[in-house]
């Protein structure tokens, strides 16, 4: 996973060749890349086999659009929302993978073996290299992190939850469950050392942090959950942490490559194809989840896959940041709110977070 020309139209002409004469009557024009890419697309499909070109020829009448076009980032849902009614399977030539939206496609890339397999924390490869931590011991480093870091701004007339807040509990966490001073800790990770210390799924902290500013903003911006969550049980603030990572995931996309052909909704992706799957789209598909754009704190299909379903440290502690961190801002902070006329945006095509999350402390 790693963070972050005109728009690709979505249209074109079913031949390709037919914009030739138009281009070249425009001396001096640049040829936009993605042409190129979708002319050569037939034959890749033909090279892929009889299913993938019949996947292609089905949708040559019109361009998928891309989540790396410009302007996507802005809301990334509506070009989701088309590749799962329209391209299931589709090549991207922004991304130059094939593209998988479905949750039932992205799911089973996430964990079949017929794929190559990235680091995500929770999935049984990773399960299977930890050791059983004190699940007490990480409720109390991040409970006191969280707390330290909450009376720092308590009194502030104004702050960035991001900046000031979201930013150093991951660090802090594992700085104070390694045993290393937060200051050298923080030093540790602008080095990119982190891992080293706390292991590579503790040591992933950016996502930690974009998760959590995600969280914190779909809170503080429902008045309703806020009073909802302020006291409530660990229980309920689970689920709205999975509710925060299936709706607005702080990774979207992620990118396997294929061991052998894979059979797919749409049709067959070669072997030896990298492949994108669409965190943020899979999260949304009303085939898996009732009213999928909506926030229910108490859904009953409720689901993420930003991490996975087995044993590991840093998504427990993940979930514990989470919960700590609203009981030290609400317990710090008791009026605390969004400062005047903020409202939190995120943004980000392959990682996606709020910037910064402003508020005033003292209400």
């Amino acid at each position: 996973m790693s963070d972050e020309s005109k728009p690709v139209p979505r249209h074109a002409p079913h031949d390709p060749a037919r914009r030739a004469p138009h281009d070249a009557a425009r001396p001096g024009m640049h040829r936009p890349p993605w042409r190129d890419h979708w002319a050569a697309l037939p034959s890749m499909a033909r090279a892929a086999g009889p299913a993938a070109t019949a996947a292609v020829d089905r949708t040559a009448r019109r361009v998928a659009p891309s989540p790396l076009e410009p302007g996507a980032g802005r809301d990334p849902y509506r070009t989701y929302r088309v590749l799962r009614e329209e391209f299931p399977l589709t090549h991207d030539p922004l991304l130059r993978a094939w593209v998988l939206s479905r949750y039932a496609d992205v799911a089973s890339a996430l964990t079949d073996a017929r794929f190559t397999h990235g680091h995500r924390p929770g999935d049984p490869p990773c399960a299977e290299t930890h050791t059983d931590v004190d699940e007490a011991e990480l409720r109390e480093v991040a409970e006191r992190t969280a707390l330290v870091l909450a009376r720092r701004i308590a009194d502030r007339p104004q702050a960035d939850l991001v900046a000031d807040f979201c930013h150093w509990l991951p660090a802090g966490t594992v700085a104070a469950a390694v045993g290393v001073p937060y200051r050298d800790m923080m030093r540790l990770v602008r080095g990119r050392a982190a891992s080293a210390l706390a292991g590579q799924c503790t040591g992933q902290i950016a996502v930690r942090e974009k998760a959590l500013a995600g969280f914190l903003a779909d809170v503080l911006t429902d008045p309703d959950l806020v009073a909802a969550l302020r006291d409530a049980p660990s229980s309920l603030v689970a689920r709205a942490w999975t509710e925060s990572l299936r709706r607005e995931p702080p990774v979207q996309v992620v990118v396997r490559r294929t061991r052998g052909d894979v059979r797919v909704t749409g049709g067959t992706i070669p072997a030896g194809a990298s492949v994108a799957l669409l965190i943020g789209a899979a999260g949304r598909d009303p085939e898996r989840f009732r009213e999928p754009d909506r926030y229910d704190l108490l859904r009953d299909d409720s689901g993420q896959l930003t991490y996975g379903s087995g044993y590991c440290p840093a998504v427990t502690l993940a979930a514990l940041e989470a919960e700590y961190a609203l009981r030290a801002l609400f317990d710090t902070m008791p009026r605390l709110r969004l400062a005047d006329g903020f409202r939190p945006e995120r943004t980000g095509l392959i990682t996606r977070a709020p910037r910064s999350l402003m508020v005033r402390p003292r209400g």
